[in-house]
């Protein structure tokens, strides 16, 4: 698995795909949070604080990661590598895995650099340094778990087409309709936020990590996962 895992970054980076997705990420985020007026941007607000970082991430990510994903077999099936993979010592769900991670650890990588605004708002605060820690922590470990669901659901669009638009497509309507699909439904007569990935992660950004938030984005992360093995086996 650590062997697919390091083909695919290898693969990433060998190329202007990882560059692109860390500078788009980044650039993105930057113009909202520092340039652009709006609701997003923190100089414009009376706090000093990442929740307008926290609020837009989501969406960011909601399209960067299905890009990312759209090639993971998409691109094996139509240039008919995938045979050839699994002739490898390698298992079918250690292939899926590697593929898996290594989208992961690539999303990952892009966040890193914005840890760089948690030293900046906290320069901002009056006086320095004050900045609601548990929120922003809680709030990070919620980008995780988000990131995790977001990436199962974009590696298991990947193998419903060979057409890496087509599986893009599927995996932003998956990821949208999962992370607010829900929420927007709860303002009918019935309240099924719960089951959305968006009141999930509000929870975990308020800074309590509440057990039954991490097991949703635990076991949608695994659904997709099993669904992507089960969909591969069938084929």
């Amino acid at each position: 698995m650590f062997t697919i895992i390091k083909r695919e970054i290898n693969s990433f980076f060998s190329s202007t795909i990882g560059y692109l997705v860390v500078a788009v990420f980044l650039v993105i985020n930057g113009l909202f949070l520092w340039v652009f007026n709006g609701s997003f941007n923190i100089l414009d607000s009376s706090f000093a604080d990442l929740s307008p970082y926290f609020e837009l991430a989501p969406w960011v990510l909601l399209f960067l990661i299905p890009a990312v994903c759209m090639r993971a077999f998409s691109d094996e099936m139509k240039m008919g590598t995938l045979e050839l993979l699994l002739t490898k010592p390698v298992s079918l769900k250690q292939i899926v895995l590697g593929k898996y991670f290594g989208a992961v650890l690539l999303i990952l990588i892009a966040l890193a650099p914005t840890v760089l605004y948690v030293f900046t708002i906290s320069e901002l605060g009056n006086p320095p340094g004050n900045w609601d820690v548990g929120s922003t922590i809680g709030s990070y470990i919620g980008l995780l778990f988000l990131v995790l669901a977001y990436t199962s659901i974009g590696i298991f669009s990947s193998t419903l087409s060979q057409n890496q638009i087509v599986a893009f497509i599927i995996a932003v309507f998956l990821c949208f309709a999962l992370y607010y699909g829900f929420d927007s439904f709860s303002s009918l007569s019935f309240n099924i936020s719960q089951f959305g990935m968006k009141a999930h992660f509000d929870s975990v950004a308020r800074g309590v990590l509440d057990t039954r938030d991490l097991i949703y984005f635990l076991s949608v992360t695994a659904f997709f996962i099993a669904l992507t093995i089960f969909k591969l086996k069938k084929q």
